[in-house]
């Protein structure tokens, strides 16, 4: 098998700009509804949908490479690096994403350069005791492979150039990052530009461990700049709900230099991911007005399971709150919490469906699931 990195013209990829151009346009048209939808936020919504996408971002870019974090710790830490007021300690893992996450977020549409890349592994490396190299590519002299299978029958997925070719293939990726940026010489569009990016760096793989978390991060600053703006686009969610593809897609794509079928691929997703992040927008300006009609009307505990609802997300609480759910929430016994649920639908907070043991309640807010976006939908 021979790799894209082992062909005669690396790094020189090629791929079908016309097939490319619709997905741009309606990437550049969505990056204005969501920039506009934005500025109907007031300072505190502006704040929190902030934080909800970087813990939301945080979870899932660790989730794909099968690392659970806990949300509200991730959360918490990500308000503490703001210098808000947090209310849970983090550990390790969950405070390292949570920095690395505010770090890209602040300097989104700076330039990009090796110390950046060396902070990043160190925030999210944070904890880790078992790797040689943290903030450092790596330099062990064994072959870096993406394997799976038994050990006796292995299947390699990809193997990237050998560690004493890193820092020079580092170089010009980096170089080839800052010319391809809109100020730069030889300016890309935004969804080409980081669909070339994340290739060219998974393909060469720089660090022991972290790779995939650091290549979403540039994903997510080379849309940024593409755009000019501070604004993430929800990239791991989506890739997340992808994952078995995503992989599928950056394997083929490592075969060749010919980069038009993963292109498009990932348009696609990223796409689906601006969407995702514009209902998650309009989701929170739902909260914001639900929860200004219902002040001063709900009891603590109908609030606690409220905003408990709100943490599900534009997709819903699973299935619709049930009377245990409640009572699991707020400790409450049964007869508080039909009381409860049913004054909160008086509110008009919640409404309501089904009957007896298939009573559920929903927020009264429009949840509007993503549907996915398809290669044949854009070209």
């Amino acid at each position: 098998m021979t790799w894209n990195w082992q062909q005669p013209n690396w790094p020189n990829f090629t791929w079908d700009r016309d097939k490319l151009a619709r997905a741009e346009i309606l990437f550049a048209e969505q990056a204005g509804v969501v920039i506009g939808t934005t500025q109907h936020l007031d300072e505190e919504n502006c704040e929190a949908l902030t934080i909800e996408i970087m813990s939301g971002e945080a979870c899932d870019t660790s989730a794909i490479e099968g690392e659970t974090l806990d949300r509200d710790s991730v959360q918490s830490s990500i308000r503490r690096q703001l210098g808000l007021k947090a209310d849970r300690r983090a550990g390790p893992a969950e405070s390292g994403i949570a920095e690395m996450m505010v770090n890209l977020y602040r300097r989104l549409t700076e330039p990009l350069d090796h110390e950046t890349l060396f902070a990043w592994h160190r925030m999210i490396m944070n904890g880790r005791r078992d790797l040689g190299d943290v903030g450092l590519y790596r330099r062990h002299a064994d072959p870096m492979q993406i394997v799976s299978g038994p050990i006796h029958r292995p299947h390699v997925h990809f193997e990237a150039p050998p560690s004493d070719r890193i820092k020079a293939e580092m170089a010009r990726f980096l170089a080839w990052f800052g010319e391809t940026a809109p100020s730069g010489k030889h300016p890309l569009a935004a969804v080409t530009r980081a669909g070339l990016a994340h290739i060219w760096f998974e393909s060469l793989h720089p660090f022991e461990d972290g790779n995939g978390r650091v290549g979403r991060a540039i994903i997510e600053k080379a849309l940024a700049q593409g755009l000019s703006r501070p604004v993430l686009t929800a990239v791991a969610g989506t890739l997340l709900k992808r994952r078995k593809d995503y992989y599928q897609a950056l394997e083929l794509a490592s075969s060749g230099l010919d980069v038009t079928g993963w292109l498009l691929w990932f348009a696609a997703a990223m796409i689906e991911a601006q969407r995702r992040s514009l209902t998650q927008i309009e989701f929170i300006l739902n909260k914001a007005h639900l929860m200004t009609c219902a002040q001063g009307q709900m009891n603590a505990r109908q609030e606690k399971a409220v905003l408990r609802m709100f943490d599900a997300g534009p997709e819903g609480f699973l299935g619709g709150l049930s009377a245990g759910n409640y009572m699991s929430i707020t400790g409450v016994p049964s007869a508080t919490a039909t009381r409860d649920l049913a004054d909160l639908v008086a509110m008009g907070v919640l409404t309501r469906t089904g009957e007896r043991k298939a009573t559920r309640y929903h927020l009264a807010v429009s949840l509007k699931p993503v549907a996915p976006v398809r290669i044949e939908d854009i070209v």
